[in-house]
Parts: C-alpha cells; sequence; structure tokens
C-alpha cells in the first residue's frame, strides 16, 4: 500500500477549454496530487460521475455571456444528492465568470468549498485540487 494514499485520488475537472484541462491533468499528476478525470460539458461530466467515483471536483459552472443567462447548478445538485458513484459529500470547487450574492448563497447552501472567479493562472486550479487532500487524510 502506498504510503501516500493522496497519490490515489480520483478528481473530476470540468471545463471546455482544452488546453487549460490539459495543462491541469498533466501538472497534476507531474506533482503526484492524483488523476484529473476531464469532462468538457455537463454531458459529460455526468457519464463520468455515474460510472467513477471522486474524491474531489473542480466544475466550470458558466452559462457564457447571454443575455439573462443563469447559472445551472443542477449538476452540483445531484451530485450533493447522492445520485452518482461518488460520495455525495466530495469536496467541490467551482469556477465562473462573476460571484453575485445570489450565486454564492446557492454556493454555500450546496457545501461548496472553493469559488474560483475567472480569469484565473492554472495554479490556481492546481491549489484547489491539492485542498482536496486535507478531508481525505482525516477519513479512516
Amino acid at each position: 500500500m502506498p504510503e501516500n494514499p493522496v497519490k490515489n485520488l480520483n478528481m473530476l475537472l470540468v471545463e471546455e477549454q482544452p488546453l487549460l484541462r490539459r495543462t491541469v491533468a498533466l501538472t497534476a499528476r507531474t506533482l503526484g496530487l492524483g488523476t484529473i478525470h476531464e469532462a468538457a460539458s455537463m454531458e459529460a461530466a455526468e457519464r463520468l460521475l455515474l460510472t467513477h467515483s471522486f474524491q474531489g471536483a473542480v466544475i466550470s459552472i458558466d452559462c457564457g455571456l447571454l443575455p439573462g443567462c443563469t447559472y445551472n447548478l443542477a449538476l452540483l445538485d445531484r451530485m450533493r444528492n447522492g445520485m452518482y458513484a461518488s460520495d455525495g459529500d466530495i469536496p467541490i470547487a467551482v469556477m465562473a465568470e462573476t460571484a453575485t450574492a445570489k450565486l454564492l448563497t446557492d454556493l454555500r447552501e450546496l457545501h461548496v468549498s472553493r469559488v474560483i472567479l475567472k480569469p484565473f493562472r492554472a495554479k490556481v486550479l492546481l491549489d484547489a485540487f491539492a485542498s482536496f487532500q486535507q478531508p481525505a487524510a482525516h477519513k479512516t
């Protein structure tokens, strides 16, 4: 059994930008943060969530620049309600263009551990994934 169980963490990254996803996944692997499973859309994320158990997730909830567009929190809600292979209480961080008071309240109710505002550097995502190690270290 490995001395550092963190290296076995499976984490999910939902982001439409392929270069950002790839950079974060490869860097996380190189740093020994675990395996980052990439999804380019909510639909792709759902397929992964149905068949894989994750110990943390970073999810882009942007709805684009369309006027009147609202954030879609359905995936987060289903995750918290245990509708997938992962535990319903895994740490989740979200990425968003803006953060209104209403959005922050909704995310707090869904027990989102971190909100990452765009634009940001890839290191911010790596820090978020690294922070998922801490809750896992306390489980027995």
